[in-house]
């Protein structure tokens, strides 16, 4: 048997037995017989091989007490081991439900006095115990065996009935608890957030719900043919996503959310109820989404558009012109690497940025957005790169600041350069103070736009470099929905 002080290293090495020593110090743990005939049959009853895996050791390998019957275990006088009966084999296992039930099943006299009240006798009078024994021999149409055989006493039907109803009241509350949660789960997040057009604005810069619908309707059936991609997926097979932890049109919130309201991918996920890599993924595809969409959309306006939607101060000064540009500059985060400070460095700002140019209508609308360059390209060479000119006709007139030296280039084209007149005097003659003055008070059209874009909050503080693989897109997605809030009127600078 397994000693005393080895406890903790006795374990059964029947199949399927985990008994242990440790988890159970009431068994007993039996060494294998040193008689080979006995040995053989405990290993045939345990129904083992003794091989490479399978080797019996003295003082190692045992046989727990619970596959032993209990008239073959005993302890002898004064003493605490129990023991084995000699030529005692283990017959006790799971494969045969831990032997025969007849050596312990109860017969059913030895049943009867167990069951609960079988000592009634001792515990009612002698008159009434001769009456139990009486009704124990009466025909058996007048025994009742079993509680529900007894008519139930009276008032309790109506008891039951009556608590039956309160449950089932109780359940239809519950159950109309749950349609109105699911109710809610299923309504758009957008509609708790946005109540009036003012939270609209703020959280889209949509001026009005009506506008934010009129927008969702017409990007909603491609939106619903979204893609999503994962980092494994990128490399492999397109694959649609199977399931959308949020509505369509909640996901497009959230993006908006994003780059509108420049909330923080963490507290996006706890305004949504997602984990934040759910936010990621959708701000991504979101992204390269609604690039694809609205890039794909014309948004360079012929001249015949132009002079239909023109105002009638451009008509009366300069009727010719074409498209208004700027230069917008947002700013960034500084690089480790010198080279790259000082590629990204705009003398203009005096820090590092990026750098964009944007074409504007007459009318207000942004028709022209060019990608993001670092801070010190000149607005020499961002007009080259863009291929902006390549819009142009002969005879087309482009507004811009003292800045833009670009009269050569235009020229390419047949177009002209619209700006203010250089000071070649003390002061300006009459005429070119009246030229500055028109000029200037159509170019506030341009600068407008731009700020325009730039409520978005998104770039509002210093733009971290994490953002540079998806900055051009957010730069011309920021650009291109501006528009949704209406042309500029010249005069206030709102939407007409």
């Amino acid at each position: 048997m397994c000693k005393m002080e080895q406890h903790s290293k006795c374990y059964c090495s029947v199949p399927f037995c985990s008994n242990s020593k440790r988890k159970q110090p009431q068994l007993s743990f039996h060494d294998f017989p040193k008689d080979k005939h006995v040995r053989v049959k405990w290993i045939t009853a345990i129904r083992r091989e003794e091989s490479a895996k399978f080797t019996i050791q003295r003082g190692s390998t045992y046989v727990c007490s619970q596959h032993f019957r209990p008239e073959e275990l005993y302890v002898r006088p004064g003493g605490s081991r129990v023991r084995l009966m000699k030529g005692s084999v283990p017959s006790r296992f799971v494969w045969n439900n831990f032997g025969s039930r007849r050596e312990t099943r109860q017969t059913p006299d030895e049943r009867a006095s167990t069951r609960p009240g079988s000592d009634i006798e001792a515990a009612v009078g002698e008159r009434d115990a001769q009456e139990i024994e009486a009704m124990r021999w009466e025909p058996a149409a007048n025994v009742m065996e079993h509680d529900y055989s007894r008519p139930p006493a009276p008032g309790i039907v109506d008891a039951a009935a009556a608590r039956i109803k309160e449950l089932e009241q109780i359940v239809m509350e519950l159950e109309n608890q749950i349609k109105q949660l699911t109710f809610l789960t299923d309504q758009p997040k957008l509609s708790r957030f946005c109540l009036t057009d003012e939270e609209f604005h703020f959280f889209t810069r949509f001026t009005t719900e009506e506008i934010f619908k009129l927008f969702w309707e017409s990007v909603e059936p491609s939106a619903s043919r979204i893609i999503y991609w994962t980092r494994a997926q990128r490399e492999a097979y397109e694959t649609p996503t199977p399931h959308h932890e949020l509505l369509l049109i909640d996901e497009c919130f959230l993006f908006l959310c994003r780059i509108a309201a420049g909330l923080k991918e963490q507290a996006l996920a706890s305004m949504f109820k997602v984990s934040l890599s759910t936010v990621g993924r959708i701000i991504i595809t979101w992204t390269s989404y609604f690039y694809l969409v609205l890039g794909s959309q014309p948004s360079w306006m012929s001249r015949k558009q132009v002079q239909a939607t023109m105002s009638e101060k451009f008509r009366q000064y300069y009727p010719e012109v074409r498209v208004l540009i700027d230069c917008a500059e947002v700013r960034c985060e500084t690089a480790t690497s010198l080279t790259q400070q000082s590629e990204s460095f705009s003398n203009y700002k005096n820090h590092t940025a990026f750098k964009g140019l944007i074409g504007v209508a007459p009318c207000g609308v942004i028709t022209f957005v060019s990608q993001l360059y670092t801070g010190s390209i000149s607005d020499q060479e961002i007009i080259r790169r863009p291929n902006f000119s390549h819009l142009l006709q002969p005879g087309d007139g482009v507004m811009a600041d003292k800045g833009f030296q670009i009269e050569k280039i235009l020229a390419e084209v047949g177009a002209t350069l619209i700006i203010p007149p250089f000071k070649k005097s003390a002061q300006f003659s009459k005429e070119d103070a009246e030229k500055t003055q028109a000029i200037a008070r159509l170019r506030v059209l341009v600068e407008r736009a731009i700020r325009r874009v730039k409520e978005y909050h998104i770039w509002h503080g210093v733009v971290p470099l994490s953002l540079t693989g998806s900055l051009n897109q957010l730069w011309t997605i920021c650009c291109l929905m501006s528009n949704y809030q209406g042309p500029l009127d010249i005069k206030e600078g709102r939407p007409v």
